[in-house]
């Protein structure tokens, strides 16, 4: 996944839900109790851990029982110190108290309270690839350090792994095609690591990886459930036939269920989008051009899916009086730039959301040869009356337009080849009379057409129309 490129759009709930939602996971939950129940008398040893001998009586005030009581208390206790619930007040006596950032979990804004939890979510993340206890303790070596060797486990690697899966999960969650909120097969998402994408059948050798990457993962997404970001269905231990032997890779669909499901919960979504940003790369909301001039509405959907466009321009309406909308979405398609058709098509689009009054906007660009063509679409569409009739030149330019803009908004869809042969189909003469379009994507419409169109004699006009619209441009 690549930095410089905008990730989809995504849809976030509001604030103030995702802050009921982080107050409300069991391990922020557990954090915020045990920093009410800190006073004078709690205790933290060296490293600010909660000090065995209080892990009893934390873990009864959590209602927490079983061998891994205490490990989930002082899970809580460390979430609660990093993200400052609790502050140590000296570090010689090993003294604590209620920290600052405590009051905003009552007190403080949805955005607080969702800054708390995302401080909580780091702590999470940086334990999730770390290996068990046990694994550490084994490898300490003689003067009491991590013998990383030994643990066939690399620090920098597996976070990089972890972060890479979850940036993984993130795009199939937020892409038009994925799966939306719905879950996610542990397998695919294993595969999507470490199978190349130009890998027909995945050799045995990577299977095994694959095969190894779940067990790492299903450890690793029980780790992340308690923190809100993802609801998890582990993987079927009756699988495993031996307690170190790791399960086969699933054949088919019907038994995938049980190799480990995960999803993003709204609130994963908004906490992963927030680790992305920080870490460099774009990643859009929905809404976030709302209060931006036309020009930025069509410049920031110009590579979002069709819902996605289609959602941000209708808050974009939302706040704005429909003529006045009208004449800005108008103003900002002008141009004969590369990326002007794809903003026309965008102002297409919008001003289908528009209702009868703005009509006097389209009215008012009939005569125009760039928005003249789509005006008179528009006013057609809603049975408007005295609407004159387009030139022949009108109709070339905007048949070219249109196609310009279809390339850049989805290349060589399947979409745009019917829609070429439909073109070559309903005029004979297209390709004797497109080449004089005096547009500035004549040449590359014509050659695009040459390529998208099955049928051969036809193509090959389309590339002489091409190659004569070039020497026309004198390139």
């Amino acid at each position: 996944m690549s930095d410089s490129s905008p990730l989809p759009p995504v849809r976030l709930h509001p604030e103030a839900e995702l802050a009921r939602a982080a107050l409300s996971t069991p391990l922020l939950s557990r954090a915020a109790r045990l920093a009410r129940w800190a006073g004078p008398d709690t205790r933290v040893d060296a490293g600010g851990g909660l000090a065995e001998d209080q892990l009893p009586a934390a873990a009864e005030l959590l209602g927490l029982s079983g061998d891994d009581a205490a490990a989930y208390a002082s899970e809580a206790w460390r979430v609660a110190l990093d993200a400052g619930l609790v502050e140590i007040v000296d570090e010689e006596a090993g003294t604590v108290r209620a920290g600052e950032e405590l009051k905003l979990l009552t007190a403080g804004s949805p955005a607080d309270v969702l800054a708390v939890w995302l401080t909580a979510l780091e702590t999470v993340i940086a334990d999730a690839s770390v290996p068990d206890l046990d694994d550490l303790v084994d490898a300490l070596d003689e003067g009491g350090e991590i013998d990383f060797s030994s643990l066939d486990w690399d620090p920098e690697s597996e976070a990089d792994f972890l972060d890479g899966v979850l940036g993984n999960l993130y795009l199939l969650t937020v892409s038009e095609d994925g799966p939306g909120e719905g879950p996610v097969p542990l397998p695919a998402l294993a595969a999507s690591m470490l199978v190349p994408d130009d890998m027909g059948e995945p050799t045995n050798d990577v299977l095994e990886q694959v095969s190894d990457a779940m067990m790492r993962l299903d450890d690793q997404f029980r780790a992340l459930e308690p923190v809100g970001v993802v609801e998890y269905q582990p993987v079927d231990e009756a699988l495993m036939a031996d307690a170190d032997e790791e399960p086969a890779t699933p054949v088919d669909d019907t038994d995938v269920s049980r190799y480990g499901m995960v999803r993003l919960t709204p609130l994963g979504v908004y906490g992963l989008r927030a680790r992305l940003r920080e870490a460099g790369f774009q990643a859009p909301a929905v809404g976030e051009l709302s209060d931006k001039g036309a020009d930025a509405l069509f410049d920031g959907t110009a590579g979002y899916g069709q819902a996605a466009a289609r959602a941000e321009t209708e808050r974009w309406l939302a706040r704005r009086e429909a003529l006045a909308a009208a004449r800005e979405l108008l103003a900002a398609a002008r141009g004969a730039d590369a990326g002007a058709p794809l903003r026309r098509l965008r102002c297409q689009q919008a001003l289908t959301l528009v209702g009868a009054e703005a009509e006097p906007a389209l009215r008012e660009v009939l005569d125009d040869p760039e928005l003249g063509g789509l005006a008179r679409v528009w006013l057609s569409e809603r049975g408007a009356a005295g609407i004159p009739a387009p030139s022949e030149a009108m109709v070339f330019w905007l048949t070219i337009d249109t196609v310009a803009a279809q390339l850049a908004a989805e290349g060589n869809s399947e979409e745009l080849q019917a829609l070429v042969e439909g073109l070559a189909a309903q005029h004979g003469g297209f390709f004797s009379a497109a080449w004089r379009v005096e547009h500035p994507a004549t040449a590359d419409v014509l050659e695009a057409m040459g390529r998208l169109h099955p049928d051969k004699k036809v193509a090959k006009e389309a590339r002489k129309a091409a190659f004569k619209a070039r020497s026309q441009q004198g390139g």
